[in-house]
C-alpha cells in the first residue's frame, strides 16, 4: 500500500503525487486558498479569503503604522516607514546606493558584486528577477513537455520497426544477389544527374536524405521558439508596464484619498473650534442678560420702595 501524507492546510491523508512540491496541499485547499501577490509588497503569499488582498505582514503594519506610500526607489507601494520600502532600504544598507535596471529602467536595481547572483549577466530589479525567473521556468516547463512527447514518439517509432522488421525478416533474406546487383547502378546513375546538373551535393547527403528532413524540422522548430521567447519577453515587457501603471495609479489615488482626508480632518477641526467659539460667547451672553434683568428687577424695587 503506497504511504499518505498529510496536508498542510486541511490535515487530511493524500498520496505523495496528489500534493504540491512546495507547501504539501491537496487540490482542494490549491483551488480554495490560491498563490496571489500582494496588493502592497508584491509577494506571493497563500490567499486565505478572496477579501483579503494583502499578505499578513503588510495586514501589521498598515494596523502599527498606517496605509504605506509609494517607494522612491522601486515605485512599490510598500514604505510604511519614511519614503522607501524595507526591501530597498535593507539592500541599500548592504549593496549602496541603487542602480538602473536594465529591463524596466527604473533606479532600483542593486548591484550585488557577484555575476552568479545576476540573472543571465544582467543587473535586474527584485520585480523583474521575478517575472524573468517565471519566464525561464515556463520555457523549462515547454521544454521537459515537449522532450517528454519525442521521447515517447521516439519509442513509438523504434517499437512499430521492431514489429515490421521481425514481419519482413525472412522475405529479405530471400533476396537474389542478382535484385540488389539491379539496384546499384539505378542508385549510381540517380547521382551522376545531380551531380551532372552542377550542384555539389554528394552522395552521402543523397542517401541521408530523411535526415536532412529533420534538419529542416529542427531549424523550423527552433524559428518557432525563438518567435515565442520574443513574443514572452514582449508580454512580459508589457505586464510590467501594466503593473507599473497600476501602482502608479493605486500611489496617486492612495495620495489623493489621504489628501482629502487630511482635508476632511481639518474642516472638522475647525468646524468644532468655531461651534466651541459660538458657544461660549452664547454663554457670555446669556450670563449678560441674567445680570441686565437682575439690574432692571433692583432698580423696579428701589423705585416702589421710594415713596
Amino acid at each position: 500500500m503506497a504511504a499518505l501524507y498529510a496536508c498542510t492546510k486541511c490535515h487530511q491523508r493524500f498520496p505523495f503525487e496528489a500534493l504540491s512540491q512546495g507547501q504539501q496541499l491537496c487540490k482542494e485547499c490549491r483551488i480554495a486558498h490560491p498563490v496571489v501577490k500582494c496588493t502592497y509588497c508584491r509577494t506571493e503569499y497563500q490567499q486565505e479569503s478572496k477579501t483579503n488582498t494583502i499578505c499578513k505582514k503588510c495586514a501589521q503594519n498598515v494596523q502599527l503604522y498606517g496605509t504605506p506610500k509609494p517607494c522612491q526607489y522601486c515605485n512599490i507601494i510598500a514604505a510604511f516607514i519614511g519614503n522607501k520600502c524595507q526591501r530597498c532600504t535593507n539592500s541599500e544598507k548592504k549593496y549602496g546606493p541603487p542602480y538602473s535596471c536594465e529591463q524596466c529602467k527604473q533606479q532600483c536595481a542593486f548591484d550585488r558584486k557577484d555575476d552568479r547572483k545576476k540573472v543571465d549577466g544582467k543587473l535586474l530589479c527584485w520585480l523583474c528577477t521575478l517575472s524573468y525567473k517565471r519566464v525561464l521556468q515556463k520555457t523549462k516547463e515547454q521544454r521537459k513537455h515537449l522532450s517528454s512527447s519525442s521521447r515517447a514518439s521516439h519509442q513509438e517509432k523504434e517499437q512499430y520497426s521492431r514489429l515490421s522488421g521481425g514481419g519482413h525478416y525472412n522475405s529479405q533474406k530471400t533476396l537474389s544477389t542478382s535484385s540488389i546487383q539491379n539496384e546499384i547502378p539505378k542508385k549510381k546513375s540517380k547521382f551522376e544527374s545531380i551531380t551532372t546538373n552542377g550542384d555539389s551535393f554528394s552522395p552521402d547527403l543523397a542517401l541521408d536524405s530523411p535526415g536532412t528532413d529533420h534538419f529542416v524540422i529542427i531549424a523550423q522548430l527552433k524559428e518557432e521558439v525563438a518567435t515565442l521567447k520574443k513574443m514572452l519577453h514582449q508580454k512580459d515587457q508589457m505586464i510590467l508596464e501594466k503593473e507599473k501603471k497600476i501602482t502608479e495609479l493605486k500611489a496617486d489615488f492612495q495620495y489623493q484619498e489621504s489628501q482629502m482626508r487630511a482635508k476632511m480632518n481639518q474642516m472638522e477641526k475647525t468646524h468644532k473650534e468655531v461651534t466651541e467659539q459660538l458657544q461660549a460667547k452664547n454663554r457670555e451672553l446669556l450670563k449678560q442678560a441674567a445680570a441686565l434683568s437682575k439690574s432692571k428687577k433692583s432698580e423696579k424695587s428701589g423705585a416702589i420702595t421710594s415713596p
